[in-house]
């Protein structure tokens, strides 16, 4: 067996963070889990005892982020995978969505994630090791109608990771960015905001229903087993889709893309001046 791992998981009240949590515990690692509600963790306490540190935590405060992670290194004396999981999916067309509801939408899925980062960092670098396990989307890579601001928080997520990727690999720091596709968790049911809908986009809706109705969503707790995979890798990955299907669903736009840019490179070189 390899050897213990410390690992620090927000958004561990339920879907991939619990069972995360639960799979690295199981096999002898030790968590610092944390919820916007401790008390959903009090299970997790009650089975592994001294294994578990359970915190309740809104990653949307700086501060609590980074008392959260020192408490956790104090805890156990150092810090071996972050696992930024707190988020939740906002629905609305960009014309239906309230400056409230956007800007939650980034505070936590992007900045929480932010400063969790920076927090644990100063510790990694010290150590010498790590590996900042940034939980992505499909839709951190694509995009698809009436999850426009979340696609925005997930793909300033990919962007500022793969920064961070170049600037921390020669202090053995890893970053993978997850992008699972759809899942049988609550992400778009009671975990999801969804703003005031516009008759006008009624038609999309429709459409988009019946299009995510044809695609088998991923069993969770198969992601227990394959995320100790991942940190368990001598080189892990950048990115991994978590998903059958995920490959599949994401490769005709990244190949749209490139034919996009090689129809209208004529206008890149004039635009250049040359």
């Amino acid at each position: 067996m390899a050897d213990s791992k410390v690992w620090f998981i927000t958004g561990c009240s339920k879907g991939f963070g619990r069972i995360w949590a639960e799979a690295a515990l199981e096999r002898g690692d030790k968590v610092a889990a944390t919820a916007r509600d401790e008390s959903t963790l009090a299970p997790l306490t009650e089975k592994y005892g001294d294994s578990v540190l359970t915190m309740a935590l809104d990653v949307q405060d700086h501060d609590a982020d980074f008392a959260a992670v020192k408490a956790a290194h104090e805890k156990f004396g150092r810090l071996d995978i972050v696992v930024n999981n707190a988020g939740y999916g906002l629905f609305g067309a960009v014309e239906e969505l309230s400056e409230a509801e956007a800007r939650d939408q980034i505070e936590t899925n992007l900045f929480g994630a932010l400063w969790v980062t920076q927090a644990a960092l100063p510790i990694m670098r010290e150590q010498g090791s790590g590996h900042i396990i940034q939980v992505s989307s499909i839709g951190g890579v694509t995009a698809f109608p009436e999850v426009g601001l979340y696609h925005a928080s997930k793909w300033g997520l990919e962007a500022f990771s793969q920064s961070l990727s170049l600037e921390v690999a020669d202090f053995g720091i890893n970053v993978t960015l997850i992008e699972p596709q759809g899942y049988s968790t609550d992400w778009s049911g009671p975990s999801s905001i969804r703003a005031d809908q516009m008759d006008a986009y009624s038609a999309m809706r429709e459409a988009r229903k019946k299009q995510l109705g044809a695609r088998k969503v991923g069993d969770p707790d198969a992601s227990g087993p394959a995320i100790l995979k991942l940190v368990d890798a001598e080189k892990p990955p950048l990115r991994c889709f978590f998903g059958a299907t995920a490959f599949d669903i994401v490769r005709p736009d990244y190949e749209s893309r490139i034919a996009n840019w090689e129809e209208w490179d004529w206008l890149a070189k004039e635009a250049h001046g040359e």
